[in-house]
């Protein structure tokens, strides 16, 4: 650390000299131009002195340096001693940064900067050499940050003096033909030689752009064979929610397209997930409102849960919807479905059972499944998951659900106030982690009240058999305790279906959490190969994937013309337990881990006036602001229809309105949606003109003299 603070110290001391005395002369033109009539090769050495300098420090002037360099030298001379002097100074600033600053940076943000560094140690050598070719980030900024990279220093300086050749090239050519020039007037000025060269200058980012691009695609496809003719413009494989947006949008902009899909149309969210899941919530709930029906003067007695009935109905309704995204409406739309299982056996083409379809671009939508742990004993029993949980036709009487996230609530209550004694375990100290603890610590109480067992912060250790029934045993510490159980859910997260894709033999890389590894355009290393919903994140939500199909779509299809970033700038969701939670932006643990100063502000539904005469006077909508102003930064709700309350906040957010426009937006009354109105009253009166109000305060008292 001492070594560091005298380095530190040296080069605040030298650039702080540089600045006081008047070392501007050495950016001088004029300057050089004398000196070099006089003493050539001295001249030379304090130039080259002097871009080797203002390189390693970082300082400002370069490009000026560079001009000055041709003008003075010539193209030639120039050229060479630009190019060393550069390198040389840019590897100084590299070898700066890595002793200042490498090992605080990688240690504070190692986490976040795990896949840059893997890609640097991987192919750093060609993302140094594109970085140099394009002159679009900052000369100095590539030096400092590659500093802080896994990359050797003769590998370094290496490609920089290869990578700079073209770009100092086109610079020094510019200064030489601008020194060359005669006359300040028009004529001496726009000769053809000065205007090639700024053509040049013009031009040369948008060349290295589309060379680096020809080049990168070169090394990516150089082992295919791209075929003569293709079958399709575009292949999509998976039918779940995000395969089947992608496929919608193609055809209805008359591309033609395939969708491919092995199981059933329609992907987890019709059939394991999102609707029937929601069909059986509907079930528990109408078990609580029966029971609650004597607190509005309603006789009704105990309620009696059908369990089969309750199940038939849930695949009814599954069976209701399921025309919405069958493979005869999409057929209709033009789209070419196969019912198969596809393999991607190169950038264009598809194996679907033997059959080959060669194809322009292919988007993996192939969801994902539940994630199973390796917890001895678990392969034993016949455990359920949100895959196989919608075949029951009898009520467990005792049901273990391992997780506390979103799925394993939504279920954990939904059998409960259906019969089942539950007990839900999770590692983690409270329930819906991603959530606020005030959220939390909410639904907790909430599910207590209706007698489900919380056993928060103990991990199942194995499964085992007592008295011939089988037993969790879970730990927390030293502490042990065992649960006997009928049944067991399994809801601790959901893993990307990847496998039999062929994806690892054409070396398409996964992240950590086994996600394809996808750009801000969704594309994966192949350019014309993008993947969208589950299987992509980084959300794993029905709403996002068709969010992301649509950039699936376009990008692949109208790619050449133009490519969009995908927007994850709002992204809402909600947990349908009830109350509902439900959420958008950014949360205050978000916002203390991000080191985002706000201010919250917070309306309790307990004194909404339709929440009271609704019998649902519980919950909260909480807002955050930057502190002192209006904008909305994040939103949480738990309540009544929290879902449908959230959308007003996505759209202000989206549109950048904040929480003044949404106070003058006229709310129907009853409604559960005036309580954002009223939380926008409450940052208004929080935030109201003290000063201006006493003022008006004595305007008044004056009014009644």
């Amino acid at each position: 650390m001492t070594k560091k603070i005298i380095v530190l110290a040296s080069l605040v001391v030298l650039v702080a000299g540089l600045y006081f005395s008047d070392a501007e002369r050495y950016l001088s033109l004029t300057y050089y131009q004398s000196l070099y009539e006089q003493q050539p090769w001295l001249t030379a050495l304090i130039y080259f002195c002097a871009y080797v300098l203002v390189a390693a420090l970082s300082l400002p002037g370069a490009a000026i340096l560079t001009l000055v360099g041709g003008a003075v030298f010539g193209l030639a001379a120039g050229f060479w001693l630009v190019s060393f002097a550069s390198s040389i100074g840019a590897t100084l600033a590299f070898l700066i940064s890595r002793f200042l600053l490498r090992d605080w940076v990688q240690k504070r943000f190692g986490a976040y900067l795990g896949a840059v560094n893997r890609g640097i140690e991987k192919d750093g050598a060609f993302y140094l050499f594109s970085l140099r070719l394009i002159p679009v980030i900052p000369f100095f900024v590539i030096n400092l940050v590659m500093g802080l990279m896994p990359i050797r220093i003769g590998v370094f300086y290496l490609i920089s003096q290869l990578g700079m050749v073209a770009g100092t090239l086109v610079y020094v050519n510019a200064g030489a033909e601008l020194g060359a020039v005669e006359s300040l007037s028009a004529a001496g000025i726009l000769t053809p030689g000065v205007v090639l060269s700024l053509l040049l200058l013009a031009a040369f980012p948008f060349v290295a752009k589309m060379l680096v691009g020809r080049v990168q695609q070169w090394r990516v496809y150089r082992a295919y064979q791209k075929p003569a003719r293709f079958d399709t413009n575009l292949v999509v494989i998976g039918a779940g929610s995000a395969g089947l947006v992608s496929a919608y949008i193609a055809a209805a902009v008359k591309a033609r397209v395939t969708l491919i899909e092995k199981h059933r149309m329609g992907g987890d969210c019709l059939n394991t997930g999102c609707v029937p899941s929601k069909a059986l919530i509907r079930a528990a709930k109408a078990v609580k409102e029966v029971r609650q029906a004597e607190e509005l003067g309603v006789e009704a007695g105990e309620p009696r849960v059908d369990f089969s009935k309750v199940m038939d109905r849930v695949r009814q309704v599954v069976a209701t919807i399921e025309p919405h995204d069958s493979v005869e409406r999409y057929t209709a739309l033009g789209v070419d479905c196969i019912e198969g299982h596809a393999r991607i056996v190169s950038p264009w083409q598809v194996d679907v059972d033997g059959r080959t379809i060669n194809t322009r671009n292919i988007v993996i939508a192939t969801g994902a499944r539940p994630f199973v742990p390796p917890v001895p004993g678990l392969t034993e029993i016949d455990y359920l998951t949100s895959d196989n949980l919608w075949a029951l036709d009898a009520l467990p009487e005792r049901m273990l659900v391992m997780g506390g996230g979103p799925i394993g609530c939504e279920l954990a209550q939904a059998f409960a106030r259906l019969g089942s004694q539950v007990t839900l375990v999770d590692m983690m100290p409270r329930l819906l982690p991603r959530e606020d603890e005030d959220v939390s610590r909410f639904i907790a109480q909430r599910f207590e009240q209706e007698g489900i067992s919380l056993m928060l912060g103990y991990e199942v250790s194995e499964f085992e058999s007592s008295a011939g029934e089988p037993v969790a045993v879970l730990k927390r510490g030293t502490d042990t305790s065992r649960v006997a159980f009928d049944r067991v859910l399994v809801a601790v997260g959901r893993r990307a279906n990847t496998d039999g894709l062929g994806l690892s033999a054409m070396n398409v890389e996964l992240n950590n959490d086994g996600t394809l590894q996808v750009n801000e355009y969704l594309q994966t290393r192949y350019p014309n190969i993008v993947a969208c919903g589950d299987v992509a994140g980084p959300y794993q939500f029905t709403h996002t994937a068709a969010h992301q199909a649509w950039y699936a779509a376009v990008n692949t299809l109208f790619g050449r013309f133009r490519k969009f970033r995908v927007d994850y700038s709002v992204i809402p969701w909600v947990t349908f337990t009830d109350p509902e939670v439900a959420h958008v932006g950014l949360s205050e643990q978000q916002a203390i881990e991000q080191g985002v100063s706000y201010e919250v502000t917070r309306y309790d539904l307990g004194d909404l006036d339709r929440a009271i005469a609704d019998n649902s006077a519980h919950g909260f909508v909480k807002v955050l602001t930057p502190n002192g102003k209006d904008k909305i930064l994040g939103a949480t709700i738990v309540g009544e229809r929290a879902g449908d309350m959230l959308t007003e906040f996505v759209s202000a957010m989206k549109q950048g309105t904040g929480l003044n426009k949404l106070l003058g937006t006229i709310h129907v009354y009853p409604t559960i949606s005036e309580a954002n109105k009223f939380v926008a009253g409450e940052w208004k009166r929080a935030h109201a003109p003290k000063r201006l109000l006493d003022w008006v305060a004595r305007y008044h008292r004056w009014q009644l003299k």
